[in-house]
């Protein structure tokens, strides 16, 4: 089958694009507010845009309750930093309790039961039960096309230089990080997850 991407003309219940494009890794995002306080929010439309230099994004479709848009991204902004923290097997039950619509101010971290701990760089909070955090300054925010009839959903991309990384020691194998270690928990479409459990390596042609 073919589809008009535009017109949407696919004939499912439910758009099937964000099926499509899996899985896609989760990036758990901390940040804290002026005042101090914590958020914590996950993002599947996440992940690293370059090496040289470490940059990392994520992304935001539409407003959040009363506020203009996702608290992470007013919290990135206001306070030029964020977290990116790994969702693990074992932590997903609690990933999925901070994608609830707290409001603004209310600590996710602690509403799921997990335990800050500090960083070295920014004032954020990373989640100390993550096997990885990323340490990140927050470079700049890209606003996305607003798409005629959706002027309700205004996406942007948040973009930040990642300068401290924490790697739990437990997932390092013969200095290489063992990825089903600690089984990274990736989004499929609509509200499914899925979990690397099987790793392969393949060489580029010389």
């Amino acid at each position: 089958m073919f589809y008009d991407a535009l017109k949407r003309d696919h004939g499912f219940r439910v758009d099937p694009l964000k099926a499509l494009i899996v899985p896609r890794p989760i990036g758990w995002i901390s940040t804290v507010d002026p005042e101090g306080r914590v958020n914590l929010a996950p993002y599947s439309f996440y992940n690293a845009i370059s090496e040289f230099p470490p940059m990392v994004y994520f992304s935001i479709t539409g407003t959040y309750g009363d506020s203009p848009t996702k608290h992470s991204r007013m919290n990135a902004e206001l306070t030029g930093e964020f977290v990116v923290n790994m969702v693990s097997a074992k932590l997903k039950e609690k990933m999925n309790v901070t994608t609830a619509m707290f409001a603004y101010g209310v600590d996710e971290m602690r509403e799921a039961g997990l335990t800050p701990a500090p960083c070295r760089y920014v004032k954020a909070p990373r989640v100390a039960e993550s096997p990885m955090a990323l340490e990140c300054k927050y470079w700049k925010t890209i606003e996305l096309p607003i798409e005629p009839g959706h002027e309700a959903h205004p996406g942007s991309m948040v973009i930040g230089h990642v300068v401290g990384v924490h790697i739990d020691d437990a997932i390092v194998k013969n200095g290489r990080i063992d990825v089903a270690a600690f089984q990274p928990v990736a989004r499929l479409g609509y509200s499914e997850y899925t979990t690397v459990t099987d790793v392969w390596a393949m060489r580029r042609p010389e």
